[in-house]
């Protein structure tokens, strides 16, 4: 069978260990022996984020830019141990936070739903979308340590160097500081990315934040959202029949542990960051999440919602076996290929990605998992395979769908 072609690169970005791995794996056996492959590659690698000073980050983000889509690899975002461990010549920021800043937009991710998998809260029947929001808080913050006394204040001066200024904290002892920023225009893309989902999808929009204690900041994103919703998209949820409200953020987790799913949860930065993660899990695995930044500007950037996997890595390293998921890593590369298909009307390519997504599930519903799967599957007497056999029986699932 003629490998399938594609006319417009899609921008690669390899990361860093287990993940990095299996990314090699993915294209060794489940897309170059079907696809025609055309990608501009960044290794955005530790090492080679260092040897740049990581200036390869940035690179790959402008591909992204003048590409329109991407898919990356799980990265390392590199803490004191880290610093050791790589000699790095500093402790270089989070290249998902470098990259949605520059890209800004809004990061859905979704669970990928498998028959014989059944989420942990007995209650959600439906998958939930977190809507993260892509760009500053925590992500793009400013940090100080002080050694003791003395006072803490935020001061702005505007062009004509008029100042505002605010009391953080008179310290009477060492402490710490953490100043964070967002931009109007950044919330508003962000609002509007999750109206125009949840209009797509016809599901009902959620948001959430902590105004009552964040009376400037927190409030700034919930009157953002409410002005554009009453002002733009009001009359069409209500023609779509789906509901949008805002809730606190403590109460939208009781909302959702009690509920049955279907629904976009939009969340702050770092809100979405931790709700993903708890989402993915709840619902099975995080191997089994989705992740797509959609930028307002017309790009896509799809990735894995998990680490590294640095447990794996070093048994790797040992010439140890795994059983590492690579399930989430395979669907960030048939998101990159299935938009850069439907992008260049290349209706094979779109294809190729659909049915490469179905024989995950299939492989994973007739029995043969990986073990975080195989550990909590209702499936009575499931097979349990390392890395390279689950990928090899994923093929073999594809083939068969391919020849039918």
């Amino acid at each position: 069978m003629a490998k399938i072609k594609m006319t417009t690169p899609l921008v690669e970005m390899d990361g860093d260990e287990m993940t990095r791995v299996l990314w090699g794996l993915i294209k060794e056996e489940l897309l170059n022996p079907f696809v025609e492959l055309n990608t501009e590659y960044y290794d955005l690698g530790l090492v080679h984020r260092n040897e740049t000073n990581d200036q390869v980050t940035i690179d790959s983000a402008n591909a992204t830019k003048r590409l329109g889509v991407a898919v990356k690899c799980a990265t390392i975002t590199p803490n004191a141990a880290r610093m050791t461990e790589y000699d790095l010549k500093e402790m270089y920021k989070s290249p998902n936070g470098t990259i949605r800043a520059m890209l800004d937009g809004t990061v859905f991710r979704a669970p990928i739903i498998v028959k014989g998998i059944e989420p942990y809260v007995r209650t959600w029947k439906k998958p939930i979308t977190i809507a993260r929001h892509a760009y500053g808080d925590v992500y793009k913050a400013s940090e100080m340590k002080v050694s003791g006394k003395g006072k803490a204040e935020i001061v702005f001066t505007d062009e004509n160097g008029n100042e505002q200024r605010e009391l953080i904290h008179n310290f009477n002892g060492a402490g710490i500081l953490q100043g964070m920023h967002n931009l109007e225009d950044s919330i508003e893309n962000f609002a509007k990315s999750c109206f125009n989902f949840a209009l797509d999808t016809k599901q009902d929009l959620w948001f959430a934040t902590k105004d009552t204690i964040s009376k400037k900041y927190d409030h700034t994103f919930k009157d953002i959202f409410q002005e554009i919703f009453d002002k733009e998209y009001a009359d069409k949820f209500k023609e779509a029949g789906i509901e949008y409200f805002y809730t606190l953020i403590d109460d939208a987790v009781a909302r959702v542990i009690r509920s049955e799913g279907g629904f976009i949860w939009a969340c702050k930065n770092y809100d979405g960051d931790v709700m993903s993660d708890m989402v993915a899990t709840a619902f099975g695995s995080l191997s089994m999440m989705t992740s797509v930044l959609v930028s307002p500007h017309g790009y896509y950037e799809y990735e894995a919602a998990h680490g590294t996997v640095q447990r794996h890595y070093y048994k790797h390293l040992k010439g140890e076996e795994t059983s590492t998921n690579p399930i989430a890593t395979i669907f960030a590369w048939t998101g990159a290929l299935r938009k850069r298909g439907e992008i260049d009307k290349l209706n094979d390519l779109v294809d190729f990605a659909n049915k490469l997504e179905k024989a995950c599930i299939k492989t994973v519903e007739d029995g043969k998992m990986t073990k975080d799967l195989a550990l909590i599957t209702t499936d009575p007497n499931p097979t349990t395979l390392n890395t390279q056999d689950f990928i090899k029986a994923v093929r073999e699932t594809l083939e068969g769908l391919m020849a039918n």
